[in-house]
């Protein structure tokens, strides 16, 4: 089902995105060589919880399997849905942190991935573009076009670029549940696809890889990760359909403070 929002249901998800921002920036003040993904997830739970939140992901159920955790941390070739464990970031990683923040019954979703010191330059051009895709998906989500107009324009400007789409993973709605619909892919053609209507509230997140842009899924349910064990990036932001220009209800503002003070994080 897709669900229009109120004006003043936009306002809850919009101050969720920024507990949700400020999080992210918490997460990446600790990024660093040697520090392990479960002592960032701790970092999220807990700024989550201080801030009288929810981790939307935390025991989120899809077909009896609970997500353990607070965090997605997805690093170098796992695309999305990576389990915080005892892995120490290592110089030269790239790592994609995903989170979700519930509160007063509504949700906030974005994606950040960051490039942990010297990462090589092929790779740090994968995170350029599938950010400012994320920008050029966001031009789209107007009411009046359809869904197929954001992911041509990811889609068109990621493979110009040299890189693949992933085809199996997708966006979608957000509001009281963390997924709604409508599905939002990161490929397809102008003019296809549900029509985008005010109100509307979606998570765009580009999903490219640096090879191939086949998947597979571990054992652990969870887990994607490219067939080619290239990298893949991934960036998001909460959006609202609105007439004239699409709404940005989650934030990156905090983190890319963060990235200027960060000594271990490139700016991107």
């Amino acid at each position: 089902m897709i669900y229009l929002k109120t004006s003043s249901e936009l306002e809850i998800i919009r101050t969720n995105g920024v507990i949700l921002g400020k999080t992210h920036a918490e997460v990446a003040k600790v990024i660093k060589p040697g520090i392990t993904t479960k002592e960032l997830d701790k970092v999220a739970y807990e700024y989550i919880k201080d801030n009288e939140a929810h981790p939307s992901f935390l025991n989120y159920n899809v077909g009896g399997h609970k997500y353990p955790a607070s965090l997605c941390i997805s690093v170098n070739d796992v695309v999305v849905h990576g389990i915080p464990n005892n892995y120490e970031l290592k110089d030269g990683d790239i790592i994609s942190i995903d989170c979700g923040v519930y509160k007063n019954g509504f949700h906030a979703d974005s994606a950040y991935t960051y490039a942990v010191g010297n990462v090589k330059e092929e790779t740090l051009q994968l995170l350029r573009v599938t950010k400012e895709s994320l920008y050029l998906g966001i031009s789209q989500a107007v009411a009046g076009k359809r869904i197929g107009d954001i992911g041509f324009a990811i889609q068109s400007y990621c493979e110009k670029a040299g890189f693949t789409v992933v085809r199996e993973l997708v966006g979608h709605g957000v509001g009281k549940s963390l997924h709604e619909g409508p599905e939002v892919a990161n490929y397809g053609r102008r003019g296809d696809g549900p029509k985008l209507k005010e109100g509307m509230v979606i998570a765009i997140e580009p999903m490219i890889n640096l090879g191939k842009r086949a998947i597979h899924q571990e054992n652990d349910y969870w887990t994607i990760r490219t067939q080619d064990r290239k990298p893949s990036a991934h960036f998001e932001h909460t959006v609202a359909v609105s007439k004239d220009q699409a709404g940005i209800l989650t934030t990156f503002e905090y983190i890319e403070d963060v990235l200027k003070s960060n000594e271990y994080l490139a700016e991107i």
